[in-house]
């Protein structure tokens, strides 16, 4: 399994709440299970007890998102390795017993987790994938959506860094609000200057009528 999917698990988790819309999705063990994936041995370990304790991790993983899309990069990493110093893991080569043509195994590093409880195991996976996220590609690859309300997380992967939105719905209703704030501007622009030249040929006329008198 590749390092870069782990990072997903944070963004996965982060997602489940939406706190401008007042939405939350993480409220049944089948939801915490669902964010495993493909993971079905882990998710299976999943009890009542994990939803507050990934409520809890959920909060301080926004937290590194919130720091990061904010421009502080220390809190961000401080925030981070409280994760990562409560929650290890163990790195492993693995191959999955994929083969390449060849036969030879396909070999990649594993992050290899020993919990206690599903939250653990979950949290270990998603901080660590997290922080190589952040040292290969910078703290500010970290974001928060940009299209009120939503503010879900995401991580920027373009080449040029330009990445505001978690989605394309997001991007399209966002340059959509723009373009209708644009045109509403243009419009009360258009008006001001109606009502400034209107003014301005009320006075002339009541100029010249007072000089004609």
């Amino acid at each position: 399994m590749e390092l870069a999917y782990y990072s997903d698990y944070a963004v996965r988790l982060v997602n489940t709440e939406e706190p401008g819309r007042g939405k939350d999705s993480l409220t049944t063990v089948d939801a915490v299970r669902d964010l495993f994936g493909p993971s079905q041995d882990a998710a299976r370990r999943a009890t009542d007890a994990d939803l507050t304790r990934f409520r809890s991790v959920r909060g301080r993983l926004r937290a590194v998102f919130e720091a990061a899309d904010g421009g502080d990069e220390e809190l961000a990493v401080n925030l981070l390795n409280s994760l990562l110093l409560e929650f290890p893991v163990s790195p492993q080569v693995s191959g999955h017993n994929h083969r390449d043509d060849d036969g030879r195994p396909l070999w990649h590093m594993h992050l290899a987790d020993h919990p206690s409880n599903a939250t653990a195991g979950y949290a270990a996976i998603a901080a660590m994938g997290l922080a190589f996220h952040l040292t290969e590609y910078g703290v500010d690859r970290l974001g928060l959506c940009e299209a009120a309300p939503c503010r879900n997380a995401y991580l920027d992967t373009s080449t040029n860094r330009s990445r505001r939105y978690c989605s394309d719905r997001c991007a399209t209703r966002a340059n959509v609000a723009a373009y209708r704030a644009r045109k509403r501007l243009e419009a009360e622009e258009r008006a001001g200057r109606t009502e400034r030249t209107g003014r301005t040929a009320e006075n002339a006329q009541d100029s010249t009528a007072t000089t004609e008198r």
